[in-house]
């Protein structure tokens, strides 16, 4: 009999309880100066959705190992949305409904993979959906409140790379619900990265990253040797 892994859990902030993640989407762009930075349309056209497997959660951060096969290795600091109630084709209206609580997260990358495979017109697998690749800090109930807004910064070694607010998506959390939601049915357990600032960069070995949202605990990352 062959047994599976069993699926990751994230850290409940102020809790023992642990919350079980299903499926991972990403949205690709989501503010406006990292569009620009990224080559893209800043301009509203629909959100686009790549996903990552659960596998990939580092619950709490810590350390991670720098990917095999890259030389080129990203951060994209991110508000993360928990789902916590079954939806489909669901309305801007209807979404916060779905909402079981925010985290702050890092959709890690490696930026010349995905750009050898973007040139190509290949998928961005490779480059997005691996091991360690999705760093979760304790996500927030939204019983203390949905986060429409509030700064988020993202510092490597102390130094600021990122900074924005969440209110500067393109999308807001809802809107990107009630989309994602016409594609797929959305389930509890869904964790959902909504995109990330301008200021992506490189991190090698050693180097510090601190992800912060207004309101939600911090995430701290090391990049460690390779594993």
């Amino acid at each position: 009999m062959i047994e599976l892994a069993a699926l990751p859990t994230a850290i409940v902030e102020g809790s023992s309880d642990r919350f079980p993640v299903g499926r991972i989407f990403c949205v690709g762009r989501n503010y406006e100066a990292h569009a620009q930075e990224m080559g893209g349309n800043p301009h509203r056209d629909p959100p686009f959705f790549f996903t990552k497997f659960p596998q990939a959660l580092v619950p709490g951060g810590g350390a991670i190992p720098y990917p095999p096969k890259s030389t080129n290795y990203h951060y994209e600091g991110e508000l993360v949305i928990a789902i916590g109630k079954a939806g489909a084709a669901v309305s801007i209206e209807e979404a916060p409904s779905l909402v079981w609580g925010y985290a702050v997260g890092l959709d890690m990358t490696r930026r010349d993979l995905q750009t050898a495979s973007r040139d190509k017109g290949y998928p961005w697998d490779t480059s997005k959906n691996f091991a360690f690749s999705a760093p979760l800090a304790a996500i927030r109930p939204v019983a203390k409140g949905h986060v429409v807004k509030g700064a988020i910064e993202l510092t490597v070694n102390g130094e600021t790379k990122q900074r924005g607010d969440i209110a500067e998506m393109i999308w807001n959390p809802n809107e990107i619900i009630s989309q994602l939601s016409a594609f797929e049915k959305l389930y509890p357990g869904d964790l959902i990265f909504t995109g990330t600032p301008a200021g992506v960069g490189a991190v090698t070995v050693g180097d510090v990253l601190r992800v912060t949202i207004e309101g939600l605990q911090p995430l701290d990352v090391t990049i460690a040797n390779p594993a």
